[in-house]
């Protein structure tokens, strides 16, 4: 028999018989291929369910439903592979937690909290929301147009409202600011402390739970200050709400939302869930990501790159991880 009909013959064996493993031909002849070695090329994603955490900056009944469009999309990105669920927490300590054990396996963070997944849990953060052309956004001190305020440190002994104790321009920014001005001080090394320098630096404080929330506390005249994000008004508030408002200060560049994803999953199926998430930069899929919090965009990244010199304003601010982690301290509002 010719070595031509000896290897036609082995190719035809592996075809039919593929599932069970068995011989190829080589240079000295034929090569068993064992069962596991097959099995192993045949098998797909690690996971047959994949899921997403989502931080509200709105009401959760409000964003699941968004979110919801997003796990479709990825579910046809993964072609029925892999089931996307979503979950809408009131806060981070769910995400994080759920990206260290291994509940959740990836998710949208504000960039604090994603330094907190980086350090903490091992996440990895994989994107950055883009938005106007920009991979950052300015933290702001608003007021009512009223109001005549001109820099951030008149917030001392005034009426203020904050986003969440973990966001970053919502809190992080400009607490952090003040503390590094020396208009705050905190004395100790925990949450306990940190808690004590706001009730000592302000007449009140409230934490709305979101941007839209901060903003209308200002609105309603409940406080004179709100602090967070410079494009916040023009992307939750109505026209005629925005005319009510005016900036009092500019703090700085604070860097986007980020994407993160938890390091247990597989190379395979976090390169596709990446590869599926930069698909929404696609003009045929753009509205589903600017649905979710308004990104343009998402850019591959990593936590040094993008997040880079902000930690120092986290170091600043003792307690900020275990506020993380601790709930029943920061309910968002009755």
């Amino acid at each position: 028999m010719s070595s031509g009909t000896i290897i036609g013959a082995a190719i035809g064996a592996l075809v039919v018989g593929i599932a069970i493993g068995f011989f190829i031909p080589t240079d000295d002849g034929v090569q068993e291929i064992s069962q596991i070695t097959l099995q192993q090329e045949q098998v797909g994603y690690d996971i047959e369910k994949l899921t997403i955490g989502f931080i509200p900056s709105e009401k959760a009944d409000v964003l699941t439903p968004k979110a919801e469009s997003l796990a479709r999309f990825l579910e046809s990105e993964f072609d029925g592979q892999v089931e996307i669920d979503v979950v809408v927490p009131s806060n981070y300590e769910t995400i994080i937690e759920g990206l260290k054990f291994g509940h959740v396996h990836a998710a949208f963070m504000d960039t604090g909290p994603g330094w907190i997944a980086h350090d903490r849990a091992n996440a990895e953060v994989v994107m950055a929301e883009v938005k106007k052309g920009k991979v950052g956004y300015y933290a702001t001190v608003w007021q009512r147009a009223d109001s005549d305020y001109s820099s951030i440190d008149e917030a001392i002994g005034n009426k203020v409202a904050f986003t969440s104790i973990t966001g970053s321009s919502g809190f992080i920014r400009p607490i952090g600011t003040l503390v590094d001005r020396g208009l705050i001080t905190v004395e100790g090394n925990d949450i306990i402390a940190l808690k004590q320098a706001l009730d000592n630096s302000f007449e009140y404080h409230a934490f709305g739970g979101g941007y839209k929330a901060a903003l209308e506390l200002l609105l309603n005249g409940s406080v004179e200050m709100a602090f967070g994000s410079d494009i916040a008004p023009e992307k939750y508030l109505t026209e005629e709400q925005q005319a009510q408002l005016k900036k009092v200060d500019t703090l700085g560049l604070v860097p986007s939302h980020v994407f993160v994803v938890s390091d247990d999953l597989s190379s395979k199926t976090k390169e596709h869930l990446v590869d599926s998430m930069v698909k929404l930069n696609h003009q045929d899929n753009n509205q589903i990501l600017k649905d979710v919090y308004g990104a343009d965009a998402l850019l591959p990244t990593t936590a040094e790159m993008h997040i880079g010199n902000f930690g120092q304003y986290l170091d600043l601010l003792p307690g900020i991880e275990q506020a993380t982690f601790e709930k029943k301290n920061y309910d968002l509002p009755k």
